[in-house]
């Protein structure tokens, strides 16, 4: 029952409504079977900064995943524009294209970033008006800006399965290969960081008891690795284009973090349902699990996972490499 991810649109100058998009597939029922009169509780949401092509007649909408976060067998149909870039019509709020970051998103890997509007010049060719997506997996997706076509390949590559009853997840994600993804996407004990030997086995122990079989592991009950973070890769920053070089210069966080699904009944038995920070327990009401989440330390304090803990990149938009 979170609230509504309804975008409604204001006339600038008397204030009256001129639209209102609901993000939920044509057609969709509530849980209850019934059509709502309201709109739907629970539905993505536009949490991050829009982007308006006033020539195009387009806003760009960066949405995040469908509630509850990390449980996604309970949001019944609703996940047709989670973790994505919608356009939409500005003047009438009809949806010109949408683009999936996350299928079926139980990572709240929402899109996070502006998407940034630049003009694509390819060495000897016509330049497009495009549209560069960042995301906290270290994705970045450029869209041909008109239809929402990817301008360079983006694969479905099969992902984790989930070990949770009750779950579903998608067989697999979309993965872009121009640029090629800009964090690394996995994490084993081997590559246990600490600044001492103590406190380096601390953390090999750590992620080998753990669920960590690489980007797009679901939680579990006993804990997994969630690698990116839910906070990046790329956050709230987005990116920064040189429309004169077609350089892409990306600021992006790497901390590993585990992510445990509580049974609803262990979670009520609980004597404080609080959390000592920088550990978070979120209830996910209505789902059958609660949920532990905080970042993957040592016993020093240190990020298990090993430096740089955040870095800035710098992307040569024409060739996809790093520069």
């Amino acid at each position: 029952d979170a609230p509504s991810g309804v975008v409604r649109a204001f006339d600038a100058r008397t204030g009256a409504l001129r639209w209102a998009w609901d993000p939920v597939p044509e057609g969709y029922r509530s849980r209850s079977g019934q059509r709502r009169d309201a709109y739907s509780p629970g539905s993505p949401n536009v949490w991050s900064i829009l982007s308006a092509d006033p020539d195009r007649d387009l806003l760009f909408v960066p949405t995040g995943n469908a509630a509850p976060d990390y449980f996604a067998a309970v949001r019944g149909g609703l996940d047709h524009y989670g973790s994505s870039t919608v356009a939409l019509r500005a003047s009438t709020g009809d949806v010109a294209w949408r683009f999936q970051t996350v299928h079926h998103d139980v990572w709240d890997y929402d899109v996070a970033s502006q998407p940034t509007l630049f003009e694509f010049a390819p060495t000897g060719g016509e330049p497009v008006a495009a549209l560069a997506q960042a995301t906290k997996m270290g994705h970045v997706f450029l869209l041909d800006r008109e239809t929402g076509e990817p301008l360079f390949p983006v694969e479905e590559r099969p992902v984790p399965d989930t070990d949770v009853p009750g779950e579903t997840l998608s067989p697999s994600q979309p993965f872009p290969t121009h640029p090629r993804p800009l964090h690394p996407a996995a994490l084993g004990a081997d590559d246990a960081w600490g600044f001492t030997p103590w406190d380096r086995a601390a953390c090999r122990d750590r992620i080998a008891a753990l669920r960590s079989e690489g980007i797009f592991t679901p939680a579990s009950l006993r804990g997994s690795i969630q690698f990116p973070g839910s906070a990046g890769g790329a956050n709230w920053g987005g990116v920064a284009i040189d429309p004169r070089t077609q350089t892409l210069f990306v600021n992006q966080i790497r901390l590993a973090q585990v992510i445990q699904l509580v049974p609803r009944e262990e979670y009520e038995a609980l004597p404080a349902k609080e959390a000592r920070y920088p550990e978070e327990l979120a209830p996910m009401e209505g789902a059958p699990y609660a949920l532990r989440r905080g970042p993957l330390l040592s016993p020093l304090g240190s990020p298990c996972n090993p430096p740089p803990w955040g870095t800035l990149t710098a992307v040569d938009l024409v060739s996809g490499e790093v520069l």
